[in-house]
């Protein structure tokens, strides 16, 4: 037992060595710089940069095949019957109406007004070479034109991400046109790779702290204290909406179905936590589905509903990437109509498809559907990162809530829930906890 407890004290990282550390770190250096020496802060723009082209370098080829597999891991749903269908329409209801919520709140609260940034020449050069000269117009005839490919790999070369999306779509229902021999190999197949990918991202994420560092910098040493307040603000305004919809939407929810929300929310609280600490919602997945299961969920709905909520069941991402896309159009003064929101809206509900389970990934969505958008200034994408871990910790959390929440629901309207066990679990908990 005390080898183990050995062996485990020296396979623990020193405190140091912790991304989230060495990123906040270097949030506080940039901000002291930022104060200090304005001048020379500003400089520091470069490393933030390069930070942003190792980003873009891994967004079209990640979600290209998060959506795939997640519209593969749909056609195995449509194969168990009922409970398959109404978790689909579940988890499009529910996210939807979150995603649409989070947009109207978004424009009320004023996010990053008081930036004043300004894109650089090269960007908009970019921007126009790839969009045209309505670039800063999302016209839905242009919208259209431009989610069209007329070439496989060139939809991936010249960041044109909406036309990776459509490859992407048509690509996993070709997969589902395979026999199911075949169909097996190839999601094996696309599931290593993505993997695979994931990692990439890990090795790119060893950067943060240097490109959190720029970022802060130059916002802080451009704009002083009002790039603070604004970033505070944001981190505010998102925490109060997502415990919003932790509480009230999915409590209300749980009170349509008879289930006591609050009891649920104490029974996972450990999970809860462990979301928390982390900022993944992938580091409860196991236990989450062993608590479910206890509570009376049978063994066929939590194996079905809780992996395939994690890619369509982001309530999270879905207040995360309207309020940090107003902040950016607000922060860089670009006004957006309802026409062009709603085709925002329209883009997040995919990219909110491929947002991954690890921590920080539903920044390298929301980074997606910056790159989609072509009016939203990818500048501030460093920026955002600066605060990625105080974003992600709640983002996670209410992932995992609403992935545990839909679980119980769509269970028990379909007819896989036990209320006895319930019942009988909750005594026993809450029994030990009392006593």
């Amino acid at each position: 037992m005390s080898n183990k407890v050995e062996q485990k004290s020296l396979n623990k990282k020193p405190f140091y060595m912790g991304l989230g550390f060495q990123v906040t770190v270097g949030v506080i250096l940039g901000l002291v710089l930022g104060f200090i020496a304005p001048k020379f802060a500003t400089e520091m723009k470069f490393l933030g940069d390069i930070f942003l082209r190792l980003i873009k370098v891994v967004v079209a080829p990640l979600v290209f095949l998060s959506v795939v597999h997640g519209i593969s891991s749909a056609g195995d749903m449509k194969s168990v019957g009922r409970i398959g269908l109404r978790a689909i329409i579940y988890f499009e209801i529910v996210s939807t109406l979150v995603l649409v919520f989070s947009m109207i709140v978004a424009n009320f609260a004023n996010l990053g007004t008081s930036m004043h940034l300004t894109q650089s020449a090269a960007e908009k050069a970019a921007a126009k070479a790839q969009y045209g000269e309505s670039g800063s117009e999302m016209t839905l005839d242009h919208f259209i034109q431009t989610i069209v490919p007329d070439n496989f790999i060139g939809a991936f070369t010249t960041g044109g991400l909406l036309q990776v999306l459509t490859i992407s779509i048509c690509f996993g229902a070709a997969v589902l046109m395979l026999k199911p021999e075949q169909r097996i190999q190839v999601e094996k197949g696309l599931s290593n790779l993505s993997e695979t990918f994931f990692k990439f991202v890990d090795v790119i994420m060893k950067f943060s702290p240097l490109g959190a560092f720029g970022a802060i910098a130059y916002a802080i040493g451009s704009n002083g204290m009002s790039a603070v307040i604004s970033l505070g603000y944001l981190i505010i305004v998102m925490y109060v909406l997502l415990a919003f919809v932790i509480v009230v939407i999915f409590g209300a929810i749980m009170k349509i179905y008879g289930l006591n929300h609050f009891k649920f929310l104490r029974y996972i609280k450990e999970e809860i936590i462990i979301l928390f600490a982390t900022a993944s919602s992938e580091s409860v997945l196991p236990r989450l589905m062993q608590k479910l299961q206890k509570l009376g969920c049978s063994k066929q709905a939590v194996g079905l509903i809780v992996p395939t909520g994690y890619a369509f069941n982001l309530d999270g991402s879905s207040v995360y990437m309207p309020l940090c896309t107003l902040f950016l159009a607000n922060a860089y003064g670009i006004t957006l109509d309802l026409k062009q929101q709603f085709l925002l809206v329209v883009i997040m509900m995919l990219t909110s498809k491929g947002a991954a389970t690890v921590s920080g990934g539903t920044f390298i969505v929301f980074a997606a559907t910056v790159t989609a958008s072509g009016i939203l200034p990818i500048e501030g994408l460093p920026l955002l990162f600066g605060i990625v871990r105080f974003t992600s910790q709640a983002v996670a959390t209410c992932n995992g809530i609403g992935n545990a929440v839909a679980t119980m629901v769509v269970s028990k309207m379909s007819g896989e829930f036990d209320p006895s066990m319930e019942k009988k679990e909750y005594q026993q908990t809450f029994g030990k906890i009392a006593g």
